[in-house]
């Protein structure tokens, strides 16, 4: 058997695809990007075998490179290509009206996340009509440690696997893991958190999960809460949760959840 799996691995080996997604993963994983040098020793391999991919992967668009610094970066065709596909583009399509009408009502920005590694990746924003919002860049990635989101997206994994997370995530402060564990206790609890921002001063995040057909936490809902100083209005940090809770509902039930509980 061992000699089998040998045979097809080499069979069906593919170097020059694996180059290249060993590129893409690299690249993933930098904010500044990284100059062709340096990505060929961290993936032990020579400058000539790097330049001939990533002169591919420039060409094809999911590669730019900064003529002045050298440096090259991930585009966002990867996040582009991943909304085609039908389960991303069916949870924003689901999501996208609730998200809108919750905008407009709590007058407060929106967003939707998927768990991606250690991160949060943001899939879907809202901004309400004002001109004083606080909002999250569509596509961002933030680590869980840093955000209700990630609390509320892996709440259901064992805290052995919150535990590695939190370890691998090595510029979380221990202030962060203390707000982070505290929110999913909270999600536990109820259901939801509502958890002091650790990158703005004065925000509360209110996050709340989705779920699909099979109980499973896909997606999480957030809104980085602001208290204008200027009379608007606006619904108070209570009356934003439970509207929260009941658009993470609303959502869930649109994906199927109300089914699995019916079981």
């Amino acid at each position: 058997m061992p000699n089998d799996k040998i045979e097809v691995s080499e069979k069906y080996s593919a170097p020059a695809l694996s180059k290249g997604l060993d590129i893409l993963e690299l690249l993933a994983t930098q904010n500044a990007g990284m100059k062709k040098s340096d990505i060929a020793k961290s993936l032990k391999r020579s400058v000539s075998e790097i330049f001939r991919m990533l002169a591919v992967l420039v060409e094809r668009n999911y590669v730019s490179v900064d003529e002045a610094s050298e440096h090259y970066s991930l585009t966002l065709k990867l996040f582009e290509i991943s909304h085609r596909h039908p389960p991303i583009k069916r949870l924003t399509k689901v999501a996208g009206d609730v998200m809108a009408d919750l905008a407009i009502s709590l007058n407060q920005s929106i967003h939707l996340s998927i768990l991606y590694g250690n991160n949060i990746l943001v899939i879907a924003q809202n901004d309400p009509p004002g001109n004083n919002v606080t909002s999250v860049r569509l596509g961002a990635r933030i680590p869980v440690t840093q955000t209700g989101s990630g609390a509320v997206l892996v709440n259901q994994l064992s805290s052995e696997k919150r535990d590695a997370i939190c370890d691998q995530i090595k510029t979380a402060t221990l202030e962060q893991i203390e707000v982070f564990k505290e929110a999913v206790t909270q999600v536990h609890k109820f259901g939801y958190c509502v958890s002091p921002s650790m990158v703005i001063a004065g925000v509360q995040n209110i996050s709340v999960p989705i779920v699909d057909y099979s109980g499973k936490v896909i997606a999480a809902l957030t809104i980085p809460f602001i208290q204008r100083l200027i009379n608007q209005n606006d619904p108070d940090l209570d009356t934003a949760a439970k509207a929260m809770q009941l658009a993470g509902e609303k959502v869930s039930n649109f994906l199927g959840a109300n089914a699995a509980l019916s079981i």
